[in-house]
Order: C-alpha cells, then structure tokens, then sequence
C-alpha cells in the first residue's frame, strides 16, 4: 500500500487566460445590468424577502438566538473570523509541498493584502452610489441592538457595496489561484458564513454582498488573477525576501 500524499497546491495563472477574463467580467456586468434596468423589480423584492425573513425571529421571545445573533456580529467575532481565515491560510502552506513554502505564501499573502487594500483604496471609494441598510430604510424594522446587552452592529448609514464581503472575496479567490482545491471550496464556504451574519441582522441587505461586493470581485479580480499581474508580484516578493534572508 503506498503512503498518501498532501495534495500539491494548484497552480497558479501565469499567462493571460482571456477566455476565463471575459467570462467572469461579463458575469459582473450582467449582474449590475439587471440591477439597474428599472423593469426588473428582482432585487428589491429578493432584499425585501431576505431581510422580513430573518428579522421576524428577532423579538425578545428568542432571547438565545438575539444573543447569537448578537455575537456573530460583534468586533470580537470579526477577529475570530480573521483568524479561522489565517488557520485556512496556514493549511494551504503546510500543504504546499514546494521548496521554500514559508516564503512563497508570505509572498501570496502579502499580494493578497496589496490587491485588498486598493481595492477598498481606489474601488470602494470611488463608487458614489450608497444606500442605508435594511434596519435604517424600514421604519418598523425590529433592531437586535435593543434586545441585547453588548455593542452589536445591526445597521449602517451606507452598507453598500458590502465591504466586509468583498474582503472575503479577495481571500476566496486567491485561495482558488494558489490552493488545492479542499481549501480552495472551503475558502468559498466561509464567503458565505462569515457574511451571512450581517444579512441576517439587517446590517446589509443581499444585494450589498451578493450583486455589489460579487460583482466587484467578477470584474477586477480577473485582472489580478487570470493574468501574470498575482504571479509576478509573488515571484517578485519571493526573490526580494530570498535576497533578505541571504544579507542577513
């Protein structure tokens, strides 16, 4: 019987992969399409649907579900998230069965976290369209805030595009370019967890993460990732850390 192996991480795109670019962009596109023709009554009445499903069980007849609720929305939870992030990271190196593992994936993180700072620096920013969340837009709407005894975040004055979505994007599809593909899914999976807790207070409507952070992540991370722009800074970041490590 022959001894199991890690699988090796996947390969990431070191060309320019046009077919899979357009595909993705135009998916991006088609989603605010039919956000904007003003025919289509789709996402408001899905929002609508999504937020009055969630927020009728928020009554102080559920006091342990407002709790949990509560906490899954709280700072603290937020750097738990963080760190299950960091533990799914730390997998895929150990997974990585290449020479100088530890530098390769400092090197994908630190891009990683380039790519996810411009674009909250140049993307988030630019969009002058905003609207309140759920919580704010329905006067009748129940607040978790009120029925819990901690600082809960359960509304926003402007909620979209929905940033905290957006950033889990980033580190899905990086996990999709680098990993293997266990991790790559259950990076997918945690996009949907760990955003669905502001959803279901009201802090975000569906549309902030599902139509503006999902259609953001279609139309620009492709350039990062189906063309050698992600590889490049990899190798580049890899080679100055190597002649770091060599000085020292």
């Amino acid at each position: 019987m022959q001894p199991s192996h890690p699988p090796r991480p996947r390969r990431a795109q070191t060309g320019f992969n046009l077919r899979r670019l357009v595909f993705l962009n135009a998916l991006g596109v088609a989603l605010l399409a039919c956000w904007w023709i003003p025919a289509l009554d789709f996402w408001p009445t899905l929002d609508s649907d999504v937020f009055w499903d969630f927020n009728q069980f928020i009554t102080p007849l559920n006091p342990h579900w407002d709790t949990l609720l509560g906490i899954l929305n709280t700072r603290a939870f937020d750097a738990v998230a963080f760190a299950m992030m960091g533990v799914l990271f730390c997998w895929a190196m150990l997974n990585d069965q290449q020479p100088a593992r530890y530098r390769r994936w400092t090197s994908i993180g630190i891009t990683m976290l380039l790519t996810a700072g411009l674009l909250s620096l140049f993307v988030l920013r630019a969009i002058s369209y905003g609207h309140a969340s759920p919580t704010r837009f329905f006067s009748h709407a129940q607040h978790l805030s009120e029925l819990v005894s901690f600082k809960t975040k359960d509304s926003a004055s402007n909620s979209f595009p929905g940033d905290h979505g957006l950033m889990l994007m980033v580190f899905a599809s990086f996990m999709l370019a680098f990993a293997p593909r266990r991790i790559a899914l259950c990076s997918l999976a945690f996009v949907v967890l760990l955003s669905a807790p502001r959803i279901m207070v009201g802090a975000h409507w569906f549309s902030d993460v599902y139509l503006g952070s999902l259609s953001i992540a279609l139309i620009a991370l492709p350039w990062v990732l189906c063309t050698p722009l992600a590889t490049t800074v990899v190798h580049g970041m890899e080679n100055a850390l190597a002649r770091f490590k060599q000085r020292s």
